[in-house]
């Protein structure tokens, strides 16, 4: 069962991944369509992702809050959507966005590093669990 949601963390957080890179290009080049695939994805992507997420905390026996890599995860998490946020529409010029944009990249980076490593360090951790 652990496994099997692994899986469809794994897969959500590399759709989420893609998708935000789509979506900013897009919207950089004033292209962002209006589709109702364009709008639902993205949440569909993130429930899925949120979802397996607790199920793996829950099935793994894991409290967020009291394992230090999930703690970072989630700090991680909550930057990377504020600056994907202003990335994405709240940034006032294209300057604004774009610097949101790389650090919400650096952001997924250290989310995913985190997971990787099991290490609220990250990138500088020095290997892989």
């Amino acid at each position: 069962m652990y496994a099997a949601l692994k899986l469809v963390h794994v897969g959500a957080v590399v759709l989420s991944g893609v998708g935000f890179v789509i979506r900013y290009g897009l919207a950089a080049g004033g292209a962002l369509p209006a589709g109702a695939l364009v709008r639902a994805a993205p949440h569909v992507v993130d429930t899925v992702l949120l979802g397996s997420a607790l199920a793996l905390a829950w099935v793994g026996g894991f409290n967020p809050l009291r394992v230090p890599w999930l703690e970072a995860k989630l700090v991680g998490l909550a930057l990377y959507i504020l600056l994907g946020t202003v990335a994405l529409k709240r940034g006032r010029t294209p300057r604004i966005r774009a610097g949101a944009f790389a650090a919400a990249l650096v952001a997924y980076g250290y989310i995913v590093t985190v997971a990787l490593t099991k290490s609220p360090l990250g990138p500088l951790a020095g290997g892989l669990q």
